[in-house]
C-alpha cells in the first residue's frame, strides 16, 4: 500500500518551477471566450501533479502558468486540471 509523503519544502520556490495560479470562474469564462475554445481543447495537468496539489487545484479548474522567456519576457500557458486515474 502506497503512502503519500508530505512535501518538506515549498516547491513553488524552486528555480525550475514556473508561477502557477488557478483561474477564477469568471477568468475561466473569459479565457474560453477570448480564444474560442472549450475546456477539453486545453492541454491537461493531473490533479496529483506536485504543483496542482500544492496550489489546491481541483479537476475542472484551469491553471495559468507563467514562464520566463528570453525573447518575450514571459510566456503564458493554460492547463485544464483532470483527475488522475
Amino acid at each position: 500500500m502506497a503512502t503519500e509523503k508530505k512535501q518538506n519544502f515549498d516547491i513553488m520556490n524552486h528555480e525550475l518551477v514556473p508561477f502557477h495560479t488557478i483561474l477564477s470562474d469568471h477568468e475561466k469564462g473569459e479565457l474560453l471566450k477570448k480564444y474560442h475554445v472549450e475546456t477539453n481543447n486545453l492541454p491537461k495537468i493531473l490533479d496529483n501533479d506536485p504543483v496542482s496539489v500544492f496550489i489546491g487545484a481541483k479537476p475542472g479548474q484551469i491553471v495559468k502558468i507563467v514562464r520566463k522567456s528570453n525573447t518575450a519576457k514571459e510566456a503564458i500557458s493554460y492547463r485544464l486540471v483532470i483527475e488522475s486515474e
